[in-house]
């Protein structure tokens, strides 16, 4: 992870019995909707709701994620989201993800936001409202 980064927001996410998969732990695929989850909870805390008819709003272009320690139901995850400094319409964002009540690192993950035009599907300069939320 970068040395240049903030955090922005942190979050429980209570774990379902539907997130398991065959091996009995937590489906690697619900580590990107937790990630998700965090995103879509922060854009709407700062008053950008997540709709397509507001005419623009953040996506991701990429996500990745290492998984650690494996997570078992019942369980919390503890989500903290970092931004680093914002570009003229994207910013890195990276998440770790503990277990309520463990202090261990059990994943870590990143995506790269950008602001976008519904309309045109294409990048346009981040709102400067936004940008506050990403500095220092």
């Amino acid at each position: 992870m970068t040395t240049s980064r903030k955090l922005i927001y942190s979050t429980k996410i209570p774990v379902r019995w539907g997130d398991m998969d065959a091996y009995g732990h937590v489906n690697n695929t619900v580590y990107f909707r937790f990630c998700e989850q965090a995103r879509v909870e922060w854009s709407e805390k700062i008053g950008y709701p997540v709709r397509t008819d507001a005419g623009e709003g953040i996506v991701i272009i990429n996500a990745a994620c290492t998984f650690l320690i494996p997570i078992f139901y019942p369980a919390t995850v503890v989500l903290d989201m970092y931004a680093g400094e914002p570009g003229r319409s994207s910013v890195m964002t990276w998440y770790e993800m503990r277990v309520e009540g463990d202090s261990r690192l059990f994943a870590e993950g990143s995506s790269k936001m950008i602001w976008m035009s519904h309309g045109t599907g294409k990048s346009v300069a981040m709102p400067d409202a936004l940008r506050v939320h990403f500095e220092a």
